[in-house]
């Protein structure tokens, strides 16, 4: 994760497990940023609301997914969403409503983050990214990366100031 500094949005992913969707999201959208040449106008990172995987890597799955778009050098240990996340990031992005369900009961009452589908952002629709972690084979993992990628593409053009 980079250091926050004054000029820098922050953007926390947040899924069930913090190891397939939000670390795609994660991933993706530090991608795109770069290819944009807007890095460094964002901080960036990706928790789980429960506590399922703390320090665990992302899957298999989700890192060879990556791979395939020529995202070769995303590193991340899953942890679970934080108190002091409310404060720190500017948007908290779920995948599903469940994981804003669970956000909205975590939010403190002084929280500065705008807690949103990620989804919400697909200029395709379908404000859920379903969790692919169930499904067989690998087609669920590239629908994810693909919503991801579209989201993440309108998300930084609408918030990301030239």
């Amino acid at each position: 994760m980079t250091d926050q500094n004054n000029d820098q949005l922050g953007v926390l992913f947040v899924c069930l497990g913090n190891i397939c969707r939000s670390t795609m999201a994660e991933a993706v959208f530090k991608d795109i940023a770069h290819e944009k040449g807007f890095h460094n106008r964002w901080f960036v990172d990706s928790a789980g609301t429960s506590s399922y995987n703390i320090g665990c890597p992302p899957d298999e799955r989700t890192l060879t997914v990556l791979g395939k778009f020529k995202i070769n050098n995303y590193r991340h240990v899953a942890r679970q969403v934080k108190p002091e996340d409310f404060q720190k990031y500017d948007f908290i992005l779920g995948m599903d409503k469940e994981n804003i369900k669970k956000l909205n009961s975590m939010k403190p009452k002084n929280c500065k983050a705008k807690v949103e589908l990620f989804g919400s952002y697909d200029p395709e629709g379908g404000d859920i990214i379903e969790d692919p972690y169930y499904e067989r084979g690998m087609d669920a993992f590239i629908n994810v990366y693909k919503q991801c990628r579209r989201a993440s593409i309108a998300f930084i053009n609408k918030y990301t100031v030239v």
